[in-house]
């Protein structure tokens, strides 16, 4: 599970058509067993379901770019959450299922994550700002 600075889990944020989405993803038996589906259900579980067209802008939610920083190295970033099927790493498209992924969707402006990258390399992001939304576009059947 990923936690803020505070050592508790950050609130999260899902529309509901993200919600369901992800939930059909997570149904395929290919994708049930995996750590990252495992991860990425439990953030689903604890997360305040909205309508999407009651989405605050600031919310990190499928198909957001994003900017964040990695507080412990300074690296700033910008990012696009996808699904697995679009993502590109070398383009900053992440995948929902990739441990960053998971951990961004529904964050807020201004909420921060800590969590291992892999080989265990300590990041804490801090999400600085939503340069684009779809939610926030009226874009609610992506």
């Amino acid at each position: 599970m990923n936690v803020s600075t505070s050592g508790l889990p950050p609130p999260i944020v899902v529309s509901d058509g993200d919600f369901n989405r992800l939930e059909r993803l997570l149904d395929s038996p290919v994708l049930r067993r995996l750590p990252a589906a495992v991860a990425l259900m439990e953030e689903l579980n604890r997360a305040e379901v909205l309508p999407a067209e009651r989405m605050p802008e600031d919310v990190v939610t499928m198909h957001s770019t994003l900017e964040c920083e990695d507080e412990l190295t300074g690296e700033h970033r910008e990012l696009t959450l996808v699904y697995p099927h679009e993502a590109n790493v070398d383009s900053g498209r992440i995948s929902v299922l990739a441990p960053v992924g998971s951990a961004l969707l529904g964050l807020a402006v201004g909420q921060r994550i800590d969590w291992d990258a892999p080989g265990g390399r300590p990041l804490r992001l801090h999400v600085t700002a939503i340069r684009y939304q779809p939610e926030a576009h009226g874009d609610f059947h992506r």
